[in-house]
Formats: structure tokens, sequence, C-alpha cells
């Protein structure tokens, strides 16, 4: 039995994991560097006076930067609350989760440049095109604003050391880690347990771009614990076509962001942000595969930039990796407070949820301290807090708390 069946699924788990990690591990990096030189504060100055530029600049913005489709709604909530234009707001929701610089290191790694550039070219259309059909369709109609301005004049983009490497190579991983996890041993079991060219003889094109809407539009997933799962896909007879789809609309139309839109930005933009996404989706899609038929076919395109690294190279960023990733899902920190509220929160998903809560709940009145425990999906509060403003303002940051 271990030889049939469990020693094939270990031996592509673990190839899956090998051939990501070592351009994932330089993408972790640039996350660092991009996180230091380019905060909230700096993306939440170029969204507010709306029209066609604030839209690709929000688009801009968002495409680099590697916040999984959960951690994007408080930071989209927060940037509408600060003044941002609908559709700025619109155009940075689908470019952010759409990818990032990890995902693109490591779609390069496993799937070759011509699958990362068509990420990015996705990433940037999907934006430009929800965003731009929101503001003619009803953007003209909201009022421009102006972020406020900070007291400074001048940013200092100072290199803090210890928070890049604490960005880096612990709340990154921590908020992929799971389904990088996730993604590698479902790839693992594609690869290892379903029969060869099973796609191309049941769902050929085009209804294997169905079948990765069908799949893809509800389900919560990174942009990088996608990655095995496309690839294992493909492998398996998959039209690269489709499996692009699946990498465009599986991290950005998931349940949870599509409930986001609804409630927080209207019945409209709702649609407009689900016909968009999936649109470009299906239009790139077929532009790959016709591509990818006047290059004959050839599987040489689609061969990622890992298998040409040295094993030992490989098997070295494996195990960083893996330390990283198990480090920051199993260190926890225990509440400091003594809780006189606790509200229950049930999406809270991250490390990015808990420091945008954190931030701006510290700041209502009688509160002395605020703690979120990611794990238990609370956040409690030390001092004389009115409960309805805490779940006021916990609301305002685009989560919904539990009333009671």
């Amino acid at each position: 039995m271990f030889k049939d069946i469990i020693f094939p699924f270990l031996k592509e788990t673990i190839n899956l994991w090998l051939q990501v990690s070592p351009y994932l591990l330089f993408g972790l990096l640039i996350s660092g560097i991009i996180h230091i030189f380019m905060g909230k504060k700096f993306i939440g100055r170029h969204l507010g006076k709306g029209g066609i530029s604030s839209i690709i600049k929000a688009t801009i913005l968002g495409v680099p930067l590697p916040v999984c489709s959960c951690a994007v709604i408080p930071l989209a909530s927060s940037l509408k609350k600060e003044g941002a234009h609908k559709s700025s707001v619109l155009s940075f929701l689908v470019s952010t989760p759409t990818t990032g610089v990890d995902s693109v290191f490591a779609t390069y790694s496993l799937l070759g440049p011509l699958f990362a550039v068509f990420r990015l070219l996705a990433s940037f259309l999907s934006g430009v095109t929800v965003g731009v059909l929101d503001y003619f369709i009803e953007g003209k109609k909201e009022a421009k604003q102006d972020i406020p301005k900070h007291s400074h004049s001048k940013i200092k983009a100072s290199f803090h050391l210890r928070e890049f490497l604490r960005y880096s190579l612990f709340e990154v991983p921590q908020d992929i880690g799971r389904w990088l996890f996730l993604g590698t041993v479902l790839g693992g079991a594609i690869s290892a347990f379903l029969p060869a060219q099973i796609f191309e003889k049941y769902f050929y094109a085009p209804w294997d771009f169905l079948v990765a809407l069908v799949v893809g539009v509800p389900l919560y997933v990174c942009a990088t614990g996608s990655i095995p799962v496309a690839a294992s896909l493909i492998y398996k007879g998959f039209s690269p076509g489709a499996g692009l789809v699946f990498l465009i609309v599986g991290p950005a139309t998931n349940v949870i962001t599509l409930s986001f839109v609804r409630a927080k930005l209207g019945k409209k933009s709702f649609y407009l942000y689900l016909a968009s996404v999936t649109s470009v989706a299906l239009i790139l899609g077929g532009i790959f595969n016709y591509l990818w038929r006047l290059l004959g076919q050839n599987y040489d395109f689609l061969i990622g930039a890992a298998r040409l690294l040295p094993f030992e190279v490989k098997l070295v960023s494996g195990i960083v990796l893996l330390a990283l990733v198990v480090n920051s899902l199993i260190v926890s920190r225990k509440s400091p407070l003594v809780v006189n509220l606790e509200i229950s929160v049930p999406d809270i998903h991250c490390k990015h949820c808990r420091h945008v809560l954190e931030d701006k709940l510290i700041y209502l009145e009688g509160v002395e301290k605020v703690f979120v425990n990611i794990e238990k999906k609370t956040v409690q509060f030390q001092g004389m807090v009115d409960r309805a403003q805490a779940i006021k303002a916990i609301k305002e940051l685009g989560y919904h708390p539990h009333q009671e």
C-alpha cells in the first residue's frame, strides 16, 4: 500500500515543494522591501481623487503587494473610509490578491516565464477593467475626495532591518503558509492519483475553462497556494489557458471577498467586480491557448525555472522555507490583557487582520489595550470600552463581529 499509494503522493508533494521554494524565498525578501518602502500610508495618498489616473495607480500599487484575499479586505475598507474613491478601491481589491511579488516568483519557478508574465498582465487588466467600468457606470456620482494629508512634507524611506525580517520571514510565511501547504498537498494528490491526461479526455477545452471557473470562483485560495494546484491540473490535461483562469479567479473571487464588495460597495459594483474578473480571465486564457498553439504546443514553454537549479539549492531552500512556515504557524501570542470586553469576529484570518484591527481600535474611547487572537478569532479589550462603539468600529474596518 505504501509503495503504490503513499510513496507516489509523498514524492509528488515533496517535488512540488522543492520546485517552488527557491524563488518563493527570494519573493519573501522582496516582499519585505516593498513593505518597508510602500506601506499603507503611501498607498492611501494616491487613491483619493478618482478618475482614470487614480484607478491605474491603485492597480499598479496593488499588483506587487503580497497580500492575500482576506487580508486585502480590511485594507480596502480602511482606504474607503479614509476617502479613497470607490472605483480605485475596487481596482486595488482586484489587483492585490490576484498576484504579488512572492506569487510571481513562485509561478516562474513552477510554470515558467510565460505564465508569470500573463499572471501580471491579468492582475493589471482585471484591476483597470473593473475600476474603469465602475467609474463610468456609477463612480462619477461619487464626490471626489482627498486623502487627509500628513503633517510631514516628505516621506522618510528608512530601512528598518528588524521590521524587514519580521515581515518577510514571519508575517508573510504565516499568511501564505497554510494555503501553500494545502495547495502543495492537493497538487501532489492530483499528480499522484489522477489518471494521465484525464482532462483531455473528459474536460477538454473549452469545458476545462468552465471547470476552472466553477472551482475557482467560490474557493478561498491565496495567489501562491493556487500555483501547485494549477500546475498539477495542467500536467493532467488541463489546457494552459484553463490553468491561467484558475490562477486568476481563485484568489480574487472567493465568497469572503464577494460578500465584502456586495455589502460595502453596492450591488452594481458587485456584479461589475465578478463580471470583470471572470471576463478578463476567460479572454486571457483563450489568448494564452492561442499563443501556445502558435508555439507548437511545446511543453518546454511551461517548464518552470526551478527545474534548472541544482538539486542541492532546491533542497536547502525547501528546508529553510519549511522551517519558516512551520515556525510562523506554531508561534502565537498569549493575551497580555486583563480582558474587560471580548468580541467574536469570525472573519479574522491572518496577521494582516490582527495588525489592522489593533492599529485602529486602540484609538477608541476608553481603550487601554487591544489584542486580536487569530486562533480564537476574537478581539479583546482592556479598559472601559463601550461594546456598541467597538462593534461599530470593527464593522467599519470590513469585518462582521457577532452582536452578542
